[in-house]
């Protein structure tokens, strides 16, 4: 005897005598297997998402093309008040010179009062046409911060 056959007798198992019976298919066959995918439909789909896109993309363009006409109403609305204004602006701006002029006439009198030969207001320039002031004419005889202030105005802070 060899030893497969004293193994399976000491199960009490023998082999000449063990019959074996088949696994066959149950009668008319087996069921067919589901292998398809079966997925749930879940939101938009692709053209339905792709003309949303569109849509949003169109929309957000007739928002900006409109906003841009406004904003340059706006501009417009703005230069023309800057326009209309600026003859003010710059009126006051000659009164303020001439002003000062007259106040610097004034000093300069009262400082050259004593020098003959001297005359007060007499032009540096050989002409007959207004020469707008530098700024070191109109703020030589007052304080040097009040020219330093014109000069620069706030760039010495920053």
């Amino acid at each position: 005897a060899d030893i497969h056959s004293l193994h399976f007798r000491s199960w009490g198992i023998k082999m000449a005598t063990a019959k074996v019976k088949q696994d066959m298919p149950p009668p008319g066959g087996y069921g067919s297997v589901d292998y398809k995918r079966n997925l749930p439909k879940r939101g938009f789909s692709g053209y339905t998402m792709f003309a949303i896109g569109i849509g949003t993309i169109l929309f957000g363009y007739w928002r900006l093309f409109k906003w841009n006409r406004e904003r340059r109403r706006l501009q417009i609305e703005d230069l023309e008040a800057r326009v209309a204004l600026l003859p003010l602006l710059q009126a006051e701006s000659d009164r303020r010179i001439l002003r000062m002029l007259r106040e610097n006439l004034e000093e300069e009198a009262k400082i050259m009062k004593d020098v003959p030969g001297w005359k007060v207001g007499e032009s540096v320039f050989h002409t007959d046409r207004w020469v707008p002031p530098i700024s070191d004419e109109l703020y030589n005889l007052r304080p040097n911060e009040e020219h330093v202030h014109q000069k620069f105005g706030f760039q010495m802070y920053v």
